[in-house]
């Protein structure tokens, strides 16, 4: 069905763009049940969807926020918000971007990112659970290897990872400067009070081994299971690996059992 993707830039605002991939070789039939595909909402890196997207039967939109120092956060919480809302928008079915009107499924979203991707992946779905968009259902978050961390260290942070937390603990600082340090709820979900309305049915979070935040992946999904938040949660590892390896070496077994395992688990989502 697809073909190497498509990198469209449009622009919809003065400050941000996404980039729409999406190359039918052919034009499908209008009684397929996968006329209306899957809708990706990828948050930071842009190779991985694209990998994602060859072997998976979506639409993947990637959302270019505005970065520190110049914008700090919440900045890169209020753009892709603001992209979640222009997707939404498509749901009539007349709206900019003709690909998403005639293909994307806007009943079958899930937002995805890596590290700090992931880490506003997680808070847009909070938002999202507090605040739903009309004509638009959130799915899937897919976290890979999410930034998340805390004034308490965890794990591997009060031993061996004790001087990176300290320095990684620094970007969060320097991005958030007018926040509430590192107990901010959008870096620690421990601290928020609407964890449990997170919204969506379904989560899958990727940690590697040697990777500092590896503990907090781990802690995420313990806080997820006591907060009282009624959908599935499933963790996948990599082993003798460090944080995002997959962006630096897409083709080792760990990158590609990971890829496979990720389109998996989009591909029955989408069946459902």
């Amino acid at each position: 069905m697809f073909d190497l993707p498509l990198l469209q830039p449009i622009p919809f605002s003065v400050f941000l763009t996404t980039i729409i991939r999406l190359h039918p070789k052919e034009e499908p039939d209008q009684t397929d049940n996968y006329v209306k595909h899957y809708c990706c909402i990828y948050i930071w890196i842009l190779c991985w969807p694209v990998l994602m997207q060859s072997k998976s039967n979506v639409i993947t939109v990637s959302v270019d926020y505005r970065l520190g120092p110049e914008y700090p956060l919440p900045i890169g919480y209020t753009d892709s918000w603001e992209a979640i809302q222009w997707v939404a928008s498509h749901g009539t079915g007349h709206d900019p971007d003709p690909w998403l009107n005639k293909f994307a499924n806007l009943r079958k979203v899930f937002f995805a990112g890596d590290s700090a991707g992931a880490n506003i992946a997680h808070n847009m779905a909070i938002r999202f659970g507090s605040y739903p968009i009309a004509g638009l259902n959130l799915e899937v978050v897919i976290l890979l290897h999410p930034y998340f961390g805390g004034v308490n260290p965890i794990g591997s942070e009060l031993g061996k990872h004790k001087q990176l937390k300290a320095y990684t603990d620094q970007f969060w600082n320097l991005a958030n400067p007018l926040g509430r340090g590192l107990d901010d709820p959008m870096f620690n979900p421990e601290k928020d009070p609407n964890l449990s309305g997170l919204g969506c049915s379904k989560i899958l979070v990727a940690v590697a081994e040697k990777d500092s935040f590896r503990d907090r992946g781990l802690y995420y999904k313990e806080l997820m299971e006591k907060s009282g938040w009624l959908g599935k949660l499933e963790m996948i590892e990599s082993k003798e690996k460090d944080h995002v390896f997959f962006l630096f070496d897409h083709i080792s077994q760990n990158a590609c059992t990971l890829y496979n395992r990720i389109c998996t688990f989009i591909n029955h989502q989408s069946r459902v």
